[in-house]
């Protein structure tokens, strides 16, 4: 290296007095986020993970735009705790929010770190360089260097200071144009991209025996016929949890049949009585926690109150692809590839079963079937490490069943939710109370001080199976998500009553509370508006003073032609709105329904404002795919469980929605660059729900409350 090059290149920072944005807080090493290497690469790293929302093309655009290169020169390398920054868990629509404003940060920061450097080696001013797509930093006289040549610096082993602005809005040509998906291609084409293609050598495979019922406890094993299968290498066993690997999945699968008849089980806790959830949703002991409160500035006059309940069942992910992992416990530690959403956390629970410390643990991300919360991706991941104990450090894969995905998987929280409005002599409302019982959202491994996943429970001395939290108001919550309209009343009381009991195990999935609260909330308007004989979009308008608000509602309802909405027999058509935990992306949907012979979403037309758009084709996906899941929700889906155990674990036994079902669906997104930006991945569901319900209501005049809207409801409202 050059005398030149030896000192710290200057660059002028700006004190911005606002510390670090994002996720650059707990991770403010650059290095950590960035690498340059000599083959014209430069490697984005992000503690957040791929799961089909298209985050890492949004962020690779980010990187892109503020480094100044092509987007084909950026690789997002996948998540792993052993070279990724901790960024916690992919959850809440933050990912773009919290690590894009990170990298964007870290990114503007190492372009001028690398100017600087570039002009000190060159003997230019750093004013006077220019940088091309390639990497090239040009300045005088054809003058140049390269992020690739300056790359093996040791630059970035430096702290952040988010003292470099990144570019205003104005000079973005990357980041708000459309681009195509990265991980798109190999799922096309069929090239192994997912955990479930992962193999390795030597690798053995493995089944897990399940009990009769969730609590069961395993009283005798009889493992003589499972060991003398052919290819079965070791029959494993902790306590209640029972597994078999094998040198195939015809092997293992063989010899998890012959285990099964000689295990006899001692029953667990009977599961609710699924024709009366509401009811044993109401009875249970709560925490009860007033969420919002608000008086009214002058005490008003009601003449009469409105009431309604409204229910949601649990709801399972029904992943496409069973959740799978592959584990390898040597000598130097244990080693897991999973599609867990954070990877950092399953890692402490890891420490505290084996028991290892952290360091002893990596664990890789791979792509999974995309879930959108917390399903059996952390479940199986220790399972398979569990295995890989007993094998002398081969790698064991477990895949998961359709059964086990469906039957022992977390489910998303049923809830029941009571709603009341005073109405005043002059038809306003005057007051607004909404009630929300139902188990917490969260049990996701890393909340607590003891682990989560549902192995952990059976081993002979098991760790206490906790219910299921809330996550902070702050961070949106959990059951009350949503619940606080973002209407103007002059007085609202709002409830949440989480149970302390547990039966059946939940944790989160996509939007947790807020479906079902923007369901009820978006149900109950329409009922007030109709009672109130307003129309309802109308109605919304006049009872939002966010700007924001109406304009997304305005522009659903233009681009769908509400005013002059045609009335045809067995047609109807609804309206929903809402922002995404009062602090997230807006949107409102339109759905057009027909009824005969059955409830069909026709169309959908959504409008929605996320800020600022990074991908527009990445949030119209998202927006669509939201839609399109909670058309299936507000139709079809629904845990079906018996006394002992949970019985829909088939496509039969819990259908959702088919391709020939799916609505036409339209996105109008209204940019707005100069915003923060918001994800688009939890925002629909809720306005699509009360649309459907509404259209329901239009097409045949009767109100379903009770999800899913199905023919045998309809006929009982």
């Amino acid at each position: 290296m050059s005398s030149a090059n030896a000192a710290s290149p200057v660059f002028h920072v700006v004190d911005t007095g606002t510390g670090l944005p994002g996720n650059l807080q707990t991770n403010p090493k650059l290095a950590r986020w960035l690498r340059f290497r000599a083959d014209g690469v430069v490697e984005a790293f992000c503690g957040k993970v791929e799961i089909g929302q298209g985050i890492l093309t949004a962020i690779a655009q980010i990187v892109a735009e503020e480094l100044d290169v092509d987007l084909a020169r950026v690789r997002m390398v996948q998540a792993s705790t052993a070279a990724s920054p901790n960024e916690g868990v992919t959850s809440g629509s933050f990912s773009v929010e919290h690590s894009g404003s990170a990298l964007r940060y870290a990114c503007a920061e190492a372009r001028a770190i690398f100017l600087a450097a570039a002009a000190q080696r060159l003997g230019v001013a750093a004013s006077s360089l220019s940088i091309h797509d390639d990497g090239t930093m040009v300045g005088p006289g054809n003058l140049r260097t390269s992020y690739w040549e300056l790359g093996d610096l040791g630059l970035l082993d430096r702290d952040a200071t988010a003292g470099v602005p990144p570019k205003p809005a104005s000079q973005r040509r990357i980041a708000g144009t459309p681009a195509g998906r990265l991980d798109i291609p190999d799922k096309v084409f069929g090239r192994p991209r997912f955990v479930q293609d992962l193999t390795l050598p030597d690798t053995l495979h493995g089944r897990i025996l399940r009990p009769p019922s969730p609590g069961a406890t395993l009283t005798r094993l009889g493992d003589a016929k499972a060991k003398a299968v052919p290819g079965v290498v070791a029959v494993v066993r902790d306590g209640s949890f029972v597994g078999v690997v094998a040198g195939t999945e015809e092997a293992a699968a063989a010899g998890l049949k012959a285990l099964a008849g000689g295990a006899d089980w001692r029953a667990g806790e009977p599961l609710p009585d699924e024709a009366s959830l509401r009811d044993w949703v109401k009875s249970q002991p709560v925490e009860t926690t007033a969420i919002d409160v608000r008086e009214p500035a002058v005490a008003a006059s009601k003449v009469r109150t409105v009431r309604h309940a409204y229910m949601r069942p649990y709801i399972a992910h029904a992943s496409i692809g069973p959740s799978c992992a592959v584990a390898q416990l040597t000598g130097e530690g244990l080693k897991v590839w999973t599609h867990s959403q954070g990877i950092f956390n399953l890692r402490a629970e890891l420490a505290m079963i084996f028991p290892l410390p952290p360091e002893k643990i990596v664990v890789e991300h791979a792509e999974g079937a995309g879930c959108y919360g917390h399903n059996g991706a952390d479940d199986v991941a220790l399972e398979a490490a569990l295995l890989a104990r007993a094998v002398a450090g081969r790698p064991v894969r477990l895949q998961w069943a359709r059964e086990d995905e469906m039957a022992w998987g977390p489910v998303g929280a049923c809830q029941a939710i009571d709603l009341e409005a005073d109405i005043d002599a002059r038809g306003e409302i005057v007051a607004w109370r909404h009630d929300v019982w139902g188990n917490g959202h969260v049990s996701r491994p890393g909340r607590g001080k003891t682990p989560t996943l549902h192995a952990a429970w059976q081993l002979a001395e098991p760790f206490p199976r906790n219910v299921a939290i809330n996550p902070p108001i702050a961070s949106g919550g959990g059951s009350e998500r949503n619940a606080t309209p973002l209407y103007d009343f002059p007085a609202w009381r709002i409830t949440n009553h989480r149970l302390l009991t547990m039966p059946i195990r939940t944790s989160s999935l996509r939007t947790l509370g807020a479906f079902a609260n923007v369901f009820a909330i978006e149900s109950f308007m329409e009922e007030l508006a109709i009672e109130l004989d307003e129309d309802p979009v109308e109605f919304r308008v006049r009872h939002l003073k966010d700007a924001r608000a109406r304009a997304v509602i305005e522009a659903a309802a233009s681009r769908a032609g509400w005013a002059g909405w045609p009335k045809r027999e067995g047609t109807g058509h609804g309206i929903g709105f809402a922002r995404y935990k009062n602090a997230g992306a807006y949107c409102a949907a339109i759905a057009e329904v027909e009824t005969d012979p059955d409830i069909r979403v026709r169309r959908l037309v959504l409008a929605v404002d996320v800020g600022e758009v990074i991908n527009p084709d990445g949030v119209a996906n998202q927006i669509e795919g939201g839609a399109i899941q909670a058309t299936s929700w507000v139709l079809k889906e629904a845990v079906r469980f018996d006394r002992e155990r949970i019985t829909s674990d088939t496509w039969e036994t819990y259908p959702i929605l088919r391709f020939s079902e799916v609505p036409q669906v339209e996105v109008e997104i209204i940019a707005r660059p100069e915003e923060k930006a918001m994800g688009a991945g939890e925002a629909a569901h809720g306005p699509v729900a009360g649309a459907i319900a509404n259209a329901v209501q239009d097409a045949l005049g009767v109100r379903v409350r009770d999800l899913p809207i199905t023919r045998e409801r309809i006929v009982a409202a």
